[in-house]
């Protein structure tokens, strides 16, 4: 079942596109403001829906935030109908952008459409690595490598964010306690280091100073 974070500030728009939504067996969150939206993204999504006009902010820069820091496909549905801002919110790097009002099957097939798109993106290679995504597995030279469950989730989150730098305050956030345990600086150069032995590759670079990153020439 694909989860979908809808960000909207309209009562009716959100109970009629959340009975909508869920006819078709989405799972739907909503986030009825800029701050809400933030922390949801602390959860993982298949795709955001935004509004761009929140009572608190802007999707717009909740699509830059989803951009830079997380792996997920957006939708703007805004109101907003001249072409600089359907050409800034393509410029974000949203993947479709809808006028208010909309049909709700049109918004379905483009909705249904994306995640299609995104099903053939779970499985991730880099040179001899392999990560596939809905299994939680990697592979090196087609042959299973076993890991932590920290260790993989440093491993999703470089490989769904190719040639782009995760900080090691980000990758320090998102393994925070996921094994009961505390996460610092050290812990995280441990697991880096692990990783990098399991995989007997330097595919993971660090960039001084900041963090990590995979490369890939895949366009």
């Amino acid at each position: 079942m694909s989860k979908i974070l809808l960000v909207e500030d309209n009562p009716s728009i959100v109970k009629g596109l959340k009975y909508s939504l869920e006819q078709k067996n989405y799972k739907v969150v909503i986030a009825f403001n800029y701050v809400d939206a933030l922390e949801m993204l602390n959860d993982t999504f298949d795709l955001a829906i935004l509004d761009i006009t929140l009572p608190d902010g802007s999707g717009y820069d909740i699509c830059k935030k989803i951009k830079e820091e997380y792996e997920m496909p957006c939708l703007f549905l805004s109101a907003k109908d001249e072409e600089e801002d359907i050409v800034k919110g393509l410029e974000l790097g949203a993947e479709d952008y809808i006028t208010k009002p909309f049909g709700v099957r049109e918004l379905l097939v483009r909705i249904e459409k994306i995640l299609k798109r995104e099903v053939k993106r779970k499985i991730v290679v880099v040179e001899n690595t392999k990560v596939d995504l809905d299994k939680m597995q990697v592979f090196v030279d087609n042959n299973l490598v076993k890991l932590t469950k920290v260790e993989y989730k440093i491993i999703s989150l470089l490989f769904t964010n190719l040639n782009r730098t995760i900080t090691r305050e980000k990758l320090i956030d998102v393994i925070w306690d996921i094994d009961g345990n505390f996460v610092n600086d050290n812990t995280l150069t441990v697991n880096i280091k692990r990783i990098r032995e399991k995989l007997n590759s330097d595919v993971i670079k660090t960039v001084k100073g900041i963090g990590y990153m995979v490369e890939s020439n895949e366009k």
